[in-house]
C-alpha cells in the first residue's frame, strides 16, 4: 500500500469536484475501466502529492498540465515531484491542456500504449 498524506484528503476531494475542462475530458475517456479493463482514480493522494489520474495496477500517473507548469518555477516543482513519484515506482505521463483538448484520441492512445507491456518480436528457431 502506498503511503499518503492524510492532510491532503479534503483538498483532493475539492479538486475532484472542481476538475478543469481538460481533466474532465480525459476522465470521460479513462474512467470505468475503459482502457484494458484497468481502474483509474482521479485527484488521488499519492505520497505527499495529489496526482490528476492514477492507475495502481499499471503503476502509472497521468498529469494534465496548465500554463503554470511551463513557467520556470513550475518546471522545477514538476521535476522534483516526478522524481519523488518515480522513486515510488510510478511512470509519470504529462500532457499539456491544449493537447488533451485538441487531440484527445492521440492522448488516450499514448496512455493505452503505456498500459501494455512491450512484446519482443518472436525469434525463429
Amino acid at each position: 500500500m502506498i503511503h499518503y498524506n492524510r492532510k491532503l484528503k479534503n483538498t483532493a476531494r475539492t479538486l475532484r469536484k472542481n476538475m478543469t475542462d481538460s481533466e474532465r475530458l480525459l476522465w470521460s475517456r479513462i474512467r470505468r475501466k475503459q482502457l484494458k479493463g484497468l481502474q483509474f482514480y482521479r485527484q488521488k493522494t499519492v505520497g505527499d502529492y495529489i496526482v490528476d489520474f492514477y492507475c495502481p495496477s499499471a503503476k502509472i500517473i497521468i498529469e494534465v498540465d496548465g500554463g503554470q507548469h511551463f513557467e520556470e518555477s513550475g518546471r522545477k516543482k514538476d521535476k522534483i515531484r516526478d522524481a519523488y513519484l518515480s522513486n515510488l515506482g510510478f511512470e509519470v505521463l504529462r500532457f499539456p491542456n491544449w493537447e488533451v483538448n485538441s487531440n484527445i484520441d492521440n492522448v488516450v492512445e499514448e496512455i493505452y500504449c503505456h498500459l501494455s507491456p512491450s512484446e519482443s518480436p518472436s525469434v525463429p528457431l
